[in-house]
């Protein structure tokens, strides 16, 4: 059987590095870091812990609605949903994830794209 990509690199005790580590980064980016001003961080972050798992194979799972409701209203645009997959690259890059695997892991966050971009008629 073949190993996910949170069994290759380590399960929830590297995924929280990264994340730990991609969080840092995101609150000083210009772009996405006004999003983080007003959120309780201890609870994104072991949300965000488990969604990164998930979507690199691991125990936990979010739905598509959970997703969605959780950006519903941020007003999030491309630049800057372009800009934290870039940010993303560069921490997974900092942790020796394979590029195959980065691109994999990059195709997850690009797969929800559209629950996070609010176009005009979502209104």
């Amino acid at each position: 059987m073949e190993k996910t990509l949170f069994d290759k690199y380590g399960g929830f005790s590297t995924v929280s590095k990264v994340v730990l580590t991609l969080y840092d980064r995101l609150l000083e980016d210009d772009d996405v870091g006004p999003f983080f001003d007003d959120v309780d961080l201890p609870r994104l972050i072991d949300h965000q812990t488990k969604f990164v798992s998930s979507l690199m194979g691991g125990p936990a799972s979010f739905t598509d609605d959970h997703i969605e409701r959780a950006h519903r209203g941020m007003q999030i645009e491309d630049h800057q949903f372009d800009r934290l997959k870039e940010i993303v690259a560069e921490v997974l890059t900092d942790f020796d994830v394979e590029d195959p695997d980065i691109a994999a892991i990059l195709g997850e966050f690009e797969a929800r794209r559209a629950l996070l971009i609010e176009t005009p008629n979502d209104n």
